[in-house]
């Protein structure tokens, strides 16, 4: 459900999570049901939508709960198989949780226990007695990879080795795919009698597994032929619709179906949910390599505020990647990583040396002293450095505020010297429940939309574009957003930092708009103009 709310932005899904886990927990955050003794891997599970609920609502009973199960794991390690073993079912449940728990709170250290426990659960994917290798205990740990990955420190000196383990089982996957259905066998690398293939929800996590590991690069690019191979098996072979609509995900493998002995694991959650994971990333597997080996870099200098945590921490928040409240960027970066572009953040004044390897380098509504008592406001020299490097072949996304939110005097160093102006004025001004003032019709047969939108961007600033840029978007008047060529790379302007989650998550009540849909043609074209510019660079970036 967390996939599909963040693949639709349909608010429904949102509430079903919340409301599904707002029955488990109480008010103090404790957990009712939660039985320490028994240390269920179902239990653990949880974790991960307490952190979800957090990070959004930023409610503290959340995070109370998911301390509770966080300090748990850390005093009674999962090892039901025996001492040097960790179940690879108890793995992916756990270990994505604690990788993100540590990310968010800031727990450096716990990289290297999850790394120790990723090593004691691959004993386990081969049988006792045969030696064969278990398609259901692989699928768990390949999951468990692809979801703890991307909360590592790019610096951990633990991360290449997990990589290098996820490249080798998604190669020895490969090598024992059945050539006929696509999928795979129960014991993996003894394939048995025709017929005998894995469960439906088994096969999902391998199709999931593969096409999210081809998509963020940790796995070769003709891997995902190999996803959608399979993918086309699950859905000949587990998925089956009748006359009114209604689909069945069929729990057991079809020869045993077609003998007259439906499983009575049909529309079992384990493989509904599995199948929803693959749906999602199968869904924008076409154009998940348009942005592939690309960097977007989103500033933290110029906006820097911080707020604190549940745990007491500083924590950079507002147009941040990593801020899934109304005020956060996050599925904003949820977009560009569909499209397989990587997410990176600038924490210092921006040089051509920090911005080196980036392709997209986003400033959103530079700090003012009402928002940050220390702001730091663009200087003549860090205008010289950005320009040179939009120069070079840069795509610079300005996403501007009205003036009592944002600072434009400074930031119109950089912006004049790339060919926009930002005018320091409101105009879209929303009063109250006046929301028209803040509608944006599109009819879908300009330069960035191909389809008509109504845009919502309350409280602008607008933008006069230089004698060489170019009008994009105009309302009542007003250019709101612009680009020009500047050199061999491009600045696109935006009025407004429209597109932070409160108006495109779908959790509340919307004026008519459908920013979300608007925010995938916008990225997409980035994508695609910076692509007819100038073909992708290919040096990695340097993390700051």
């Amino acid at each position: 459900m967390d996939a599909v709310w963040y693949g639709t932005a349909d608010g429904t899904y949102y509430k079903y999570i919340k409301q599904s886990i707002d029955t488990l927990i109480a008010s103090d955050g404790s957990i009712p049901t939660y039985d320490p003794a028994l240390n269920s891997p179902d239990d653990i599970a949880l974790g991960r939508q307490l952190l979800l609920l957090y990070r959004v609502t930023q409610d503290e009973k959340y995070y109370r709960a998911a301390v509770r199960l966080h300090k748990q794991i850390s005093t009674q390690p999962r090892i039901p198989s025996g001492e040097h073993q960790i179940d690879p079912k108890s793995s992916y449940m756990a270990e994505p949780f604690d990788a993100e728990y540590a990310s968010i709170f800031q727990q450096q250290q716990d990289f290297a226990e999850i790394t120790k426990k990723f090593a004691l659960a691959d004993r386990t994917r081969r049988s006792p007695k045969t030696r064969s290798l278990w398609a259901r205990d692989t699928a768990s740990y390949m999951v468990a990879l692809v979801d703890s990955l991307p909360y590592y420190p790019q610096n951990d000196s633990n991360r290449p080795a997990l990589l290098e383990k996820l490249q080798r089982i998604a190669a020895s996957l490969i090598r024992y795919q059945d050539k006929k259905t696509g999928l795979w066998h129960e014991e993996l690398d003894k394939p048995g009698q025709q017929g005998s293939y894995v469960a439906s929800s088994t096969a999902c996590m391998f199709v999931y597994a593969l096409q999210k590991g081809v998509r963020l690069g940790y796995l070769p690019q003709q891997d995902s032929a190999k996803a959608t191979q399979a993918w086309q098996g699950i859905l000949s072979h587990f998925v089956r619709s009748d006359a009114s609509g209604i689909v069945t995900i069929l729990g057991s493998d079809e020869a045993k179906v077609t003998d007259g002995n439906a499983s009575v694991n049909d529309n079992d959650p384990a493989a509904t949910g599995a199948f929803l994971l693959a749906g999602t990333e199968m869904e924008i597997a076409p154009t998940a390599g348009l942005a592939h080996g690309e960097a977007v870099l989103l500033d933290a200098w110029f906006n820097s505020q911080k707020r604190e945590n549940a745990a007491g921490q500083q924590e950079y928040f507002h147009y941040k990647w990593d801020d899934y409240s109304n005020t956060g960027y996050s599925l904003l970066g949820h977009i560009f990583a569909s499209y397989g572009a990587s997410l990176n953040t600038l924490y210092e004044a921006p040089t051509l040396a920090r911005l080196k390897g980036a392709q997209y380098y986003i400033i959103a509504s530079p700090d003012i002293p009402s928002k940050n008592p220390s702001p730091h406001y663009m200087q003549p020299e860090d205008a010289a450095q950005v320009a040179e490097w939009v120069k070079q072949g840069g795509v610079l996304i300005l996403m501007e505020n009205d003036p009592a939110n944002a600072d434009i005097n400074h930031l119109d160093q950089l912006a004049d010297r790339v060919g926009v102006h930002f005018n320091n004025v409101l105009s879209h001004n929303v009063l109250g429940d006046q929301v028209s003032s803040g509608q944006i019709a599109t009819r879908g047969d300009g330069a960035i939309f191909h389809h008509p939108h109504t845009l919502y961007m309350k409280d602008t600033c607008t933008i006069s574009p230089s004698s060489t840029a170019v009008s994009l978007i105009n309302d009542r008047g007003d250019t709101l957003i612009a680009t020009n060529r500047y050199g061999k790379g491009m600045v696109v302007a935006v009025a407004d930092p429209w597109l932070y989650n409160e108006y495109t998550d779908g959790r509340k009540v919307q004026p008519q708009q459908d920013n979300y849909a608007a925010g995938k043609e916008f990225v997409r074209w980035l994508l695609q103009t910076h692509h007819d510019i100038l073909p992708p660079l290919t040096h990695a970036l340097t993390t700051h």
